[in-house]
């Protein structure tokens, strides 16, 4: 997929700007806070109907401004109609989603059409953060080539949420038969996102390695493995088992939610050992494995490539290496950010292909 126009209004700092872009490369140059990540979260929320970086739709309205419109113009080859995608939001209102002017009934509908992946700093947290953060890249991997994925997961964490809702009760012992039926439900739902995460991560990690291996010079070795209480017996076993322990602590203590990934560099965890260096050096190549897998599955469309100051933290031959992966044939459509113009004529001087330079300045886009 090619996103080839992108406009922007009232979308944090950046007030206005209509982007026509390279089908290939497109770079923007800025100072930290300018607006270059704002650009590339604009690109991300038409594809995921939300930012990468809030929660809150509200809070990607630009200060004092009503509301924010975000527009996209996108063709799968040079030669076909564009597919026009519109995100428009006033303040208290509900955000609105069209495709070619026709509303989704469902936002779920969506997810998928416009695959991508984004690396940014933030995405150390995999890494330093809680299991939740490893469990949001597979839902998010996931969800992009089975839309039914979405409804499984809302379905388990709905009957999850009420679950934990009766085992905080204070007034009264919950009705051990609803507990059942709640329970039947997680094991259910929780047992399908556990098949479809597991053979995410046994096709994600060879690809992984094979990207970690370049970019490092296979100077170590590194290992993603999955773990989770499905892989303890039939998951409603397994919840049933501790109903009282759960009564206790008033919460779900198993279940898929808890599920996590285990990181090994040498056969250390990751976070106690990898220097900064190794860290970033291992989270670009579990993006770039994701990127492998989404290109080869679902629609089998080119994913778009975000890149926001990935060359932070890694030294000269890592930086060559990545510059060298994605300037190859195997990656599309790339938006990459930088605070200087080094690592990005870096890439440029790679081959003959075609590229867009940006200014970001206060807000302000510039070709």
């Amino acid at each position: 997929m090619i996103l080839d126009r992108l406009s922007i209004l009232n979308y944090k700092n950046i007030a206005e700007a209509t982007l026509q872009l390279s089908a290939k490369f497109n770079c923007f140059i800025g100072h930290n806070g300018a607006g270059k990540t704002n650009v590339l979260d604009a690109i991300y929320f038409l594809s995921f109907c939300r930012s990468a970086y809030t929660a809150q739709d509200s809070q990607v309205i630009k200060h004092e401004e009503p509301f924010f419109v975000l527009e996209g113009d996108y063709v799968e080859n040079a030669d076909d109609q564009a597919i026009s995608i519109y995100c428009g939001m006033k303040r208290g209102t509900k955000k609105q989603f069209k495709r070619d002017k026709k509303a989704y009934r469902r936002l779920s509908e969506h997810i998928g059409l416009i695959p991508i992946v984004m690396i940014a700093p933030a995405d150390t947290l995999l890494i330093e953060g809680g299991s939740e953060e490893r469990r949001r890249l597979m839902d998010v991997v996931i969800s992009q080539f089975d839309r039914s994925y979405i409804d499984t997961l809302n379905r388990y964490n709905k009957a999850l949420q009420q679950r934990n809702t009766m085992l905080k009760m204070e007034d009264a012992e919950p009705d051990p038969e609803v507990l059942g039926i709640l329970e039947e439900q997680m094991a259910v739902e929780g047992e399908a996102i556990y098949r479809q995460r597991n053979d995410l991560v046994e096709q994600l990690v060879p690809l992984f390695q094979q990207y970690y291996t370049i970019i490092s010079g296979n100077k170590e070795q590194v290992s993603l493995s999955y773990q989770s209480h499905c892989q303890r017996g039939p998951l409603l076993d397994v919840i049933r088992r501790d109903r009282m322990k759960d009564r206790v602590v008033g919460y779900s203590l198993h279940g898929v939610h808890r599920d996590d990934l285990e990181i090994l560099l040498d056969g250390h965890p990751m976070r106690r050992e990898g220097s900064q260096g190794q860290q970033k050096t291992f989270v670009i190549a579990l993006k770039l494995a994701q990127f492998a897998f989404l290109k080869q599955t679902g629609t089998k469309t080119m994913p778009l490539l975000l890149l926001d100051d990935i060359f932070d933290k890694l030294d000269a031959t890592r930086v060559e290496k990545i510059v060298q992966l994605v300037s190859g044939d195997g990656f599309g459509q790339i938006f990459i950010t930088d605070t200087n113009r080094d690592h990005l004529d870096q890439i440029l001087q790679q081959g003959h292909f075609d590229y867009r330079l940006f200014h970001v300045e206060d807000g302000e886009v510039k070709s």
